[in-house]
């Protein structure tokens, strides 16, 4: 292990610092919560970064999910080149608009019309007011350390960046705005039956990442989701599933296909651009048909359905839709996953790693991981040290505790190797 000469790096967070708030645009990227400072990346390439001063890292973070098939894939740069000599941006319909939303529906036949936006945050935005318009009722039921954007009503106990940084909730939100968010721990099924109980005639909707992720990856326990659905459906509130970040992750269909549950509405975003700002939400035409032009709840976006970013879509998933790519990253998923419990065996460490998909966490626990209160006791010291080593080792992890890491198509089995090896010694 030899730390690396980051120099160009700090220079240019030095200077950051006089620019953007807190040196960076987005907080976890700060490595506050990790007793470091952040790289400043200079290209990818495949399953690999290059920080200014020339390191090179395997990335696993792969600008937190979207390059599910790697840096600077080829035929998704031809056409983002291709797309840009024609123009940029035209805010009006192109046809790329059809050819992506089909695509999508093929992948989630739950979306029977859907909406594109510009990023994750303005589809769960988006879809809340369509569901309160929808079922005429205000309220909402989220749940303990799962995040759906940084708008007003989901800041209330909101996960990985907000846990990250050791922040309350967040400053600037109204009162009369948190108290439409009713919170429950996630798997806790009894937990949200209390509140439809209290509030049978007044929740308009659960919101739910269906495998969290904002709190490190945790796996809904068995009878949740299908519990989720059911009182919703008793109650007359709608079910949405926040598929940002599980969205051709955890399964090509996302989590609603792996676990077989239908969502009135559904959201996107990460992959479906191809690693440009995207979202997506969509659902039963009924619901869907309210949205303006065809209905009366408005939702716009200049960009939205931008050229670049659809043209990027419809590249990644045309080449997800080969079974071989997903069979090949669920492949390496397995080998990562168990070469790093047959090193926690071999170390006799007592920490768990969870994982679905082509997803992964390392909790520094010494209990598995089912909600936000047992995901909040995990080492946060030891995690630190572990990921200093891990990119002193050249591998580039997430910046917190909490978050998820993912793997790529470019992700082979040397890199996996070369991976264990890492962890291997990091683990102290």
């Amino acid at each position: 292990m030899q730390s690396k000469n980051i120099t160009r790096s700090q220079e240019l967070f030095q200077q950051a610092q006089s620019l953007l708030p807190g040196g960076v645009d987005s907080p976890v990227r700060a490595f506050r919560s990790v007793g470091s400072q952040p790289l400043f990346i200079d290209r990818g390439e495949g399953a690999y970064v290059y920080d200014v001063d020339g390191n090179r890292y395997l990335d696993y973070v792969l600008s937190w999910g979207p390059l599910i098939l790697g840096h600077a894939n080829h035929d998704i740069s031809r056409v983002i080149c291709t797309t840009a000599q024609k123009g940029t941006s035209f805010g009006a319909p192109i046809p790329l608009e059809l050819e992506l939303a089909r695509r999508v529906m093929g992948f989630y036949p739950s979306m029977e019309r859907v909406r594109f936006v510009n990023s994750g945050t303005e589809a769960t935005m988006s879809a809340i007011r369509l569901a309160r318009a929808f079922t005429h009722r205000d309220l909402i039921i989220k749940f303990e350390g799962c995040y759906h954007g940084h708008t007003d009503s989901f800041l209330v106990q909101a996960g990985s960046g907000v846990a990250t940084l050791g922040l309350p909730d967040s400053p600037g939100v109204p009162t009369v705005t948190a108290n439409q968010t009713l919170i429950a721990p996630f798997n806790d099924l009894d937990a949200v039956k209390a509140i439809f109980q209290s509030y049978p005639h007044q929740i308009a909707a659960i919101i739910v990442e269906p495998v969290a992720g904002n709190m490190g990856v945790v796996p809904p326990v068995e009878g949740f989701l299908e519990g989720l659905r059911g009182l919703t459906e008793e109650f007359g509130a709608l079910l949405i599933f926040d598929e940002v970040m599980t969205g051709f992750r955890v399964h090509p269909g996302g989590a609603q296909t792996l676990y077989n549950i239908k969502p009135d509405l559904t959201t996107l975003g990460k992959v479906i651009g191809g690693g440009v700002p995207v979202g997506a939400f969509g659902g039963r035409q009924a619901i869907m048909d309210l949205i303006a032009p065809a209905g009366p709840v408005y939702q716009a976006g200049t960009f939205s359905g931008n050229p670049l970013a659809m043209a990027a879509g419809v590249e990644t998933l045309r080449i997800l839709e080969n079974p071989i790519v997903w069979e090949n990253l669920e492949a390496r998923s397995k080998q990562l996953k168990d070469g790093v419990l047959s090193i926690l065996r071999k170390k006799a460490l007592n920490y768990h790693l969870q994982s679905a998909g082509t997803m992964f966490t390392l909790f520094f626990t010494e209990n598995p991981v089912s909600n936000w209160a047992s995901a909040s006791l995990a080492n946060r010291e030891k995690y630190a040290q572990f990921f200093r080593n891990m990119l002193d080792y050249g591998v580039y992890l997430a910046p917190s505790q909490f978050e998820a890491g993912f793997l790529s198509s470019m992700h082979g089995e040397h890199e996996i190797l070369l991976t264990l090896e890492a962890i291997e010694q990091s683990l102290v």
